[in-house]
């Protein structure tokens, strides 16, 4: 009886030992599965953050995010969206003033000469010649300019009067007979001029009697 008891008792204890065992093992496998997944985590969670705030641009070659402008010279100005936009736009603004200042300085700003109103006869199909007067406006594309053509305006004069003295009364009729005498007008002056260049030629007034 005694060594039936003593067998159940080692029997019990061999069961106890194999259950140690096998929970000792359950758990050290989990102690390596969290060693390994700890790390991933967190270089996972590094790795986002790094990207998000943008401290891998400069490794992935990512330039920043840039705002680019052309303004009426065919200059491009690209400024940074990412807190240097104010500083870029003041550094743009600043180039385009240097940019009209130079061009001011040159006296690019164009000017305007009145030219005396010009009386001359038209001819007509019925043969009576009508009054025609004309005043226009020269506009030079060089302010400087501006005394060098005063001092020839006489001989403008003459190139204007001597073609309109050839015109007809119906070439001047409609939208189209005063932009054909705009042109000639124009490449007239420019003739008489030479070489100095004069931008346009406008209309103060037409007068047909």
């Amino acid at each position: 009886m005694a060594d039936e008891e003593d067998q159940v008792e080692e029997d019990i204890d061999a069961e106890d030992s194999e259950e140690g065992e096998e929970g000792e093992g359950k758990k050290g496998g989990k102690k390596k599965l969290l060693m390994i997944l700890v790390p991933v985590i967190l270089l996972i969670g590094g790795g986002a953050a790094a990207y998000f705030t943008g401290m891998l641009d400069s490794l992935l070659g990512k330039e920043p995010a840039q705002e680019c402008t052309v303004d009426e010279h065919g200059e491009e100005t690209c400024v940074s969206v990412e807190g240097h936009g104010e500083e870029g736009d003041e550094e743009g603004h600043g180039k385009k003033e240097g940019d009209h200042g130079e061009e001011g300085g040159k006296g690019g700003e164009s000017a305007f000469i009145s030219v005396p109103p010009m009386l001359v006869n038209l001819k007509s199909e019925d043969g009576i010649p009508r009054n025609f007067r004309l005043k226009v406006f020269l506009e030079l594309k060089n302010s400087k300019d501006k005394e060098a053509v005063e001092a020839i305006l006489p001989r403008v004069i003459n190139e204007f009067q001597i073609y309109l003295r050839e015109l007809y009364v119906k070439d001047l009729r409609g939208s189209a007979g005063i932009y054909r005498l705009k042109i000639e007008l124009l490449w007239r002056v420019n003739q008489a001029v030479e070489p100095i260049e004069i931008k346009d030629v406008l209309f103060q007034e037409i007068l047909i009697q």
